[in-house]
């Protein structure tokens, strides 16, 4: 099958709060993303999970940052691969929406995994840009490519994807709007899947915590029932969910320790301890 990359709607950037995340993005160059996308040219704008290896912390002081920096970038592999791991049967001539792409590591993993056509999305240029040099460099590019899009409004045609993304991206946009734009381009029987933290709404509003990240990010997170109301509003019903909380704690562990720390770490470790705030991945199949 083959499917035409449509133009972009004429407007990416429709609203104030829009523009200054696009803004935050373009001009950042955290050093937590960089340096471990260098370790092996895939390059995330997501967590980690997994068993942490403290042996890192071990043996030359002068190889210690390194070899730490090498494994907090196993751990956010590992992530990817977990979340690719629920996308279902996906065939070489499928396509596929990674939907907040960051500088498109995921979206490399999916092609590589499946063999399957792939479109990254972001409303930061800067990211589109790095995104598909990767992709080029990696001799992907017929395959694999990113857009300056708005994941409220790609412009993809309707039904045209086998299965759709976000990982760590929906704390930026409406649900409601987000999952109605995910169904109208999934294929009937398609899969969505999001990787997410949420703010436990069991316990009351956003923590302390939460709020703390809240604006590290410029981002505004949902609370966790949230998420499904929106999904079955949109033909979105959730297969399966699964709490990784307990999985991303030593990630965080190892990152306070780390030359790339930012200073959030301990926001997120107080609100993952204190039950606050969850991570979550979600997989709902179209129907």
């Amino acid at each position: 099958m083959t499917i035409a990359r449509t133009p972009a709607p004429a407007k990416v950037l429709r609203t104030e709060y829009q523009k200054s995340v696009a803004s935050y993005w373009n001009k950042e160059k955290d050093p937590v993303n960089l340096r471990l996308g260098d370790v092996d040219g895939l390059y995330h704008h997501h967590y980690g999970v997994g068993e942490v290896d403290w042996s890192v912390l071990e043996g030359p002081e002068d190889t210690r940052d390194e070899r730490i920096i090498a494994e907090m970038h196993r751990l956010e592999t590992a992530q990817a691969d977990v979340l690719l791991d629920h996308l279902g049967d996906v065939k070489p001539d499928d396509w596929l929406l990674d939907a907040g792409c960051g500088r498109g590591g995921s979206s490399i993993m999916a092609n590589a995994r499946f063999g399957c056509h792939v479109d990254g999305i972001s409303i930061s240029e800067k990211q589109v840009e790095f995104a598909n040099h990767q992709a080029d460099i990696r001799g992907v590019g017929d395959k694999v490519r990113y857009h300056f899009r708005n994941m409220l409004d790609t412009g993809f045609e309707t039904g045209s994807r086998k299965a759709i993304w976000n990982n760590e991206s929906t704390m930026y946009v409406d649900l409601h709007e987000l999952f109605a734009e995910h169904a109208r381009q999934l294929e009937f029987g398609g899969r969505y899947v999001t990787i997410t933290g949420c703010y436990n709404d069991v316990t009351g509003g956003r923590s302390k915590a939460v709020a703390q990240i809240d604006q590290h990010y410029t981002c505004n997170i949902h609370p966790r029932s949230q998420y499904f109301k929106a999904m079955t509003a949109n033909d979105l019903v959730p297969i399966s969910v699964v709490d990784l909380t307990a999985d991303t704690i030593p990630y965080w562990e190892l990152r306070a320790k780390s030359s790339v720390a930012t200073g959030v770490e301990k926001p997120f470790l107080d609100a993952y301890r204190e039950g606050s705030f969850h991570y979550l991945l979600i997989a709902a199949d179209r129907v």
